[in-house]
């Protein structure tokens, strides 16, 4: 693909990203950080959008940061210190404003996603990926820890896997990857955008308002202790049923019909 090393496709309440700088592997080099942080500020201000794909262009997902600028930014006097400071905030900023987006974000990966472009998939929602795709966090071969990848990694697949990819640098398969949770979903190359596809027209379909609230307190309550998750969510649920388009729902599933929601 060629144009803009971000591009954005929308239809049916769908908004679709393509990572698309294959020759850097879609690296996340200055450029790719601020287009894609940008674009995920403005899909959270589009009420239109029920749902968002991550997707990407060329022979890998994401290799994460861009190398060759790193070392650049060593020509600083300071060694660098202050631009990879700026570099790993900038990039956090990034992977905490897909958790907060309103929206579901579903990761379609065809290919390698390494270190800080694991730590993208892990960053969200939910994951659809082709049997060729693999996931590693592997900065320690070039002896770099993956610190930053690990917040979200570790958010994802238990503590000792974790633990063992980030000293190993190996990879997973995706089939591995679905065993331990960071996957939801595999299938073959040729029917990975249908497949994500599908699953996004699922929860398209569901009542926009309803997912935002459910999204939002899933990870707010993450964090909480038992009975104090049980507060917080019996919150949510009184805000969520006192809606127009709730009461909607559940009059017409019990008039056996199909809800008429004002999207």
């Amino acid at each position: 693909m060629s144009g803009p090393i971000l591009q954005r496709q929308d239809g049916d309440g769908i908004a679709t990203l393509t990572l698309n700088a294959p020759s850097s592997l879609n690296a996340l080099s200055d450029a790719m950080l601020a287009v894609l942080t940008g674009e995920v500020h403005r899909i959270a201000a589009d009420p239109d959008t029920r749902v968002v794909i991550l997707r990407a262009a060329g022979r890998a997902f994401c290799a994460g940061h861009d190398l060759k600028e790193m070392q650049a930014a060593r020509a600083a006097p300071d060694g660098g210190r202050q631009a990879f400071h700026d570099l790993f905030t900038r990039c956090a900023t990034l992977m905490q404003a897909l958790v907060a987006l309103p929206q579901p974000v579903i990761a379609s990966v065809h290919a390698t996603a390494a270190a800080a472009g694991c730590q993208l998939v892990a960053s969200c929602d939910l994951v659809v990926a082709s049997d060729t795709a693999r996931f590693g966090v592997n900065g320690v071969n070039i002896g770099l820890f993956c610190s930053t990848p690990m917040v979200a990694l570790t958010r994802k697949v238990p503590p000792a896997v974790a633990f063992e990819m980030l000293t190993t640098g190996e990879f997973l398969s995706a089939s591995r990857a679905r065993e331990v949770g960071l996957v939801n979903r595999v299938t073959t190359p040729d029917a990975l955008d249908a497949e994500t596809r599908a699953l996004a027209a699922t929860i398209a379909a569901k009542l926009g308002p309803a997912i935002r609230i459910g999204k939002r307190a899933f990870y707010e309550q993450a964090d909480l202790p038992l009975a104090e998750a049980y507060v917080h969510t019996g919150r949510v649920m009184v805000e969520n049923m006192m809606r127009p388009d709730t009461d909607e729902g559940l009059t017409a599933f019990l008039e056996k019909r199909s809800p008429d929601w004002q999207r």
